[in-house]
């Protein structure tokens, strides 16, 4: 055996298994919850528990509860802190970390006030060092609604309309109709909705035959909690009250309402009857949300809809005669429909409908040209603020209709039609197109008319004056560029010519005021003959200088008056041949 200085092989060895005998793998521990749902009802507490299984202290681990996300916890809580700068806004100040189990490894997060948001899948998480653990757990919240209440309408040609309802349920209930024996009854439909707190509304229809069922139930069951609720009337009574004897009238014809202004939805109690003692609303399609609501002269809104709160009012000046007035300011596109105007007392309802047209005039149509080749033009036809989808049409001149290239109806922000239309020209006898844009309900049209020559005819002038511009401003560079030439030149007085006149420093020159030359047959005068052809050949001509470069000066003719011509007298540079 080789033993090296100061140490042994052996006592090497023998601390390797000393070592390897004294490491312990970490102690591990999982995560435990309950294997059932936790129920809980709206309004109450509910309790979501955790257990570390060997059981151990949780004082210093880190613990999260979420529902979603662990970034954004239901609670946090380490370092023997809450995190409750990381909770979601919806739990800040409803839930509470209880510590009573926690040196046993048992963990309790409590959520007060259960709301029906608070439904779903929670995860207890926890981490120690670099090992973490989980567990999911589901909650269930459910809520009893209020006890249905049912609504007799009056006698239909199918018989007795009944209409069960009841609010703030959770979760979506179960509805169904009995008779007295207790025989399930078959419901015309069914309606849910949920309002902003979450809980549902229900509303069930029910036709009941005359010769039929006398007494009537609806129940309304929650599936979470196996809990119902019921209601039953007695269809002969109800039907014995004041209002099943009345008729609720409403407009015979469409009402149309052009987008912004106001819309006037009349009903009235025939014949006349006092309702203010009545609960009157108006509704689209169900009875809740409502557009409108009176009960006991006042308005009711928080059963209003959401859209029509601030635009509505109840004109009641004659409701002493069972007639009232909805006025909704401010039509808009979303207005269009169907309503029904309810009067209802002691469970009793008679309803009338009204046929709502909300209509827009849109703007002028603008006609532009896209392109033009090979002889064809395309032609687009623009226009917006439509309501309902108009008719757009192309015509000739003679009020053919044209069929069109394309068309496209887009629909913008507020409900209101954008169209544009094209055409594809390739007849050259056409001459006027008028492109027409009409709104089918109130029978009105705006139209544009565009003529084939007008973009020819405006493109040819502007060619003629794009070229006329550029000729001219060719020239007058020209014409700068030869007057900057001879800016520094000094006129000679010994060879100018006798009908100019220089001036005091020799750089400028006119002429006489009066010059006429007599045609002496010299040198410097033209014939009658040519001067009446107006030729300039062959005129006579004489050389000065102006500084150091040479000039002629030609006479050329004006006018003959009287036998006699006035001259006009033209410098020109000359050039070294033309120089005498």
């Amino acid at each position: 055996m080789v033993d090296f200085p100061g140490y042994s092989v052996s006592g090497a060895v023998a601390s390797f298994f000393f070592v390897l005998l004294t490491i312990r793998e970490p102690d591990t521990w999982r995560v435990i919850g309950p294997t059932y749902p936790i129920l809980a009802r709206i309004g109450g507490d509910a309790l979501l528990t955790c257990q570390l299984l060997p059981k151990r202290t949780t004082v210093h681990m880190k613990v999260i509860w979420y529902s979603s996300e662990p970034s954004t916890p239901v609670f946090a809580h380490w370092d023997g802190a809450d995190m409750t700068e990381m909770q979601m806004e919806e739990y800040r100040g409803r839930v509470e970390w209880i510590k009573d189990g926690n040196h046993e490894g048992n963990v309790t997060l409590k959520i007060n006030n259960i709301r029906p948001s608070d439904n779903g899948q929670y995860w207890c998480h926890f981490q120690e060092n670099n090992y973490c653990g989980e567990t999911s757990l589901l909650l269930q919240v459910a809520g009893l609604g209020s006890a249905p209440y049912i609504h007799v309408g009056g006698v239909v040609e199918s018989g007795v309309q009944l209409v069960c309802t009841a609010r703030g349920w959770f979760p979506e209930p179960q509805v169904y109709w009995t008779d007295i024996t207790g025989e399930k009854l078959l419901a015309v439909s069914e309606h849910f909705i949920q309002d902003a707190n979450g809980l549902f509304y229900v509303e069930a229809t029910l036709v009941v035959r005359n010769d039929s069922a006398q007494t009537v139930s609806c129940f309304i069951r929650n599936p979470i909690l196996n809990e119902e609720k019921s209601s039953v009337i007695s269809i002969p009574e109800k039907l014995q009250s004041e209002l099943a004897s009345l008729k609720v009238i409403g407009p015979s014809q469409p009402i149309l309402v052009r987008v912004g202004e106001d819309i006037q939805l009349t009903c009235y109690l025939s014949p006349k009857t006092n309702a203010q003692s009545m609960e009157v609303r108006w509704v689209q399609s169900h009875r809740y949300p409502a557009v409108y609501t009176y009960v006991d002269g006042e308005d009711v809104t928080e059963e209003q809809m959401e859209e029509y709160r601030g635009r509505t009012l109840l004109v009641s000046d004659t409701i002493d005669e069972g007639r009232l007035t909805l006025q909704i300011h401010n039509a808009t596109t979303s207005d269009n429909g169907q309503y029904r105007c309810l009067f209802e007392k002691d469970g009793v309802y008679q309803e009338a409908s009204l046929d709502l047209k909300i209509v827009g005039l849109g703007s002028s149509p603008f006609i532009t040209v896209k392109e033009q080749k090979d002889g064809e033009i395309e032609l687009i036809c623009s226009s917006e603020g439509w309501f309902p989808e108009p008719y757009v049409q192309w015509k000739d001149m003679e009020g053919k209709i044209i069929p069109s290239f394309s068309e496209v109806l887009t629909k913008g922000n507020h409900g209101l039609f954008h169209v544009e239309t094209s055409l594809l020209v390739t007849n050259s006898s056409i001459v006027n197109i008028t492109c027409s844009i009409r709104n089918p309900l109130l029978d009105e049209e705006k139209m544009a008319t565009f003529s084939l020559s007008e973009p020819m005819m405006s493109f040819s002038w502007k060619t003629v004056l794009i070229c006329v511009l550029l000729l001219a401003v060719t020239v007058g560079l020209v014409k700068a560029k030869s007057l900057k030439k001879v800016t520094n030149m000094t006129l000679d007085p010994n060879t100018a010519h006798p009908g100019l006149i220089l001036s005091e420093g020799y750089k400028h020159v006119n002429r006489e005021h009066s010059y006429s030359h007599t045609y002496d047959g010299d040198s410097t005068a033209c014939s009658k003959d040519q001067a009446r052809r107006g030729s300039y050949e062959g005129y006579g001509a004489e050389k000065w200088r102006l500084g150091t470069r040479e000039f002629r000066s030609q006479v050329l003719p004006r006018a003959i008056l009287g036998g006699r011509e006035s001259s006009l007298c033209h410098l020109r540079m000359c050039s070294e041949n033309e120089l005498l």
